[in-house]
């Protein structure tokens, strides 16, 4: 095949959409079966796509799409193929283009790429680091730039920046790799100071792994050495004991503001003490998820207007899901925000937004238009 170069695409050819996901971190198989849905439901008819992989050891490869082997399931844990037909993305701004790259063989363009859905979650995807590339590339992609994914990945920062805002956090301490090496017993004082329980988790990592729930100090210290197998850096947090569990999607709209979704509850976690990877993406029996959450109207809309406030705050781009604690007195706290949130059907952000009015197709494409309406670089 011949170069194809962006200047050959003529005003009547559909958006060339490439979705990427997979990817290196722990959340591979999380963003496989994100892809899996967005794949099923994007639009053919309105756009080219171009499944686009990135394995384990962080090979991007052609994929095939199959709906069906990216789902993530009990039985079954999706992995890219890394022995598929290798691509790279050209760093060539003037031509945005994915080039096939098989040893030897001389490489030849798929095409210039319009915009790029990237699927990914956690470090490498969902951190700022893939969106820079996408930035140097000058390919218009879904969701936030730089900035606002390093600081919505990074819960450390992520908290310093809503406090700075005046958002209320969830009080924590930060345990660094040198912190707990040279002098582990300091991390331990200060953890002491916030008061058992505490969640001690990956600073950096989402859907829920590496988090331990620890009732007492006895416990610290294999919760850190467990957090710290996927992040160096971890982050210990107050339970936030007897509160209800409230999320909320934030939309960004195309004349630049943003709206918010219903919002949602998590009031049952079945056999897990807490909503843990098993209970977010395996279907476990007794998980109850509330959409819409059954509250007074005057905390929805507190929590549907933090939840702006923070996507702001943050300069968050296309798509977000916050999360709040609400205690008994009605008092929110935000817990997290995901600049890249769960994506299959069955997954917060879309149900929330369906029971909004805008269903899962419609929120793919309207995610594909606000990336493809703004430009890469400073904005």
């Amino acid at each position: 095949m011949g170069q194809i170069g962006s200047e050959a695409m003529n005003a009547s050819a559909k958006p060339r959409v490439a979705v990427v996901f997979g990817g290196r971190s722990s959340e591979h198989a999380v963003s496989c079966s994100t892809a899996a849905s967005v794949l099923s439901a994007i639009d053919k008819d309105r756009y080219d796509v171009v499944p686009v992989g990135i394995s384990i050891d962080g090979k991007w490869v052609l994929d095939s799409g199959d709906a069906d082997k990216l789902l993530l399931t009990a039985s079954h844990v999706p992995v890219v193929d890394p022995n598929a037909t290798a691509v790279v993305l050209s760093n060539d701004p003037s031509r945005r283009e994915i080039v096939v790259a098989e040893p030897g063989q001389p490489p030849h363009a798929l095409g210039a790429v319009d915009v790029v859905f990237p699927l990914l979650h956690g470090p490498w995807g969902e951190d700022g680091t893939i969106q820079g590339l996408f930035e140097m590339a000058g390919i218009r992609y879904v969701g936030s730039g730089v900035l606002a994914s390093a600081v919505g990945m990074d819960k450390h920062y992520m908290k310093v920046v809503l406090a700075g805002a005046g958002v209320p956090v969830v009080p924590y301490v930060v345990i660094k790799p040198r912190e707990w090496e040279r002098d582990p017993s300091a991390s331990r004082e200060a953890v002491e100071a916030l008061g058992y329980p505490v969640f001690v988790k990956p600073a950096r990592g989402g859907s829920s792994l590496g988090i331990t729930k620890v009732p007492d100090a006895t416990g610290l210290d294999a919760a850190v050495e467990h957090a710290r197998e996927l992040d160096p850096k971890v982050l210990v947090e107050t339970a936030a004991v007897d509160a209800r569990e409230l999320e909320c999607g934030v939309l960004q709209r195309l004349d630049g503001g943003a709206d918010a979704s219903v919002v949602a509850e998590i009031t049952d976690y079945g056999e897990h003490e807490f909503y843990d990877f098993e209970a977010k993406y395996l279907g476990e029996e007794g998980v109850t998820l509330e959409v819409p959450a059954d509250l007074r109207d005057e905390v929805a809309e507190e929590v549907r207007r933090l939840a702006v406030v923070v996507f702001e705050a943050l300069e968050c781009e296309g798509l977000a899901r916050v999360d709040f604690f609400c205690g008994e007195d009605g008092r929110l706290t935000v817990n997290e925000i995901n600049t890249m949130p769960g994506f299959t059907p069955a997954s917060m952000f879309p149900r929330m937004w369906a029971e909004s009015g805008v269903d899962y197709p419609e929120l793919v494409d309207r995610l594909l238009a606000l990336a493809m309406q703004r430009s890469t670089g400073l904005r």
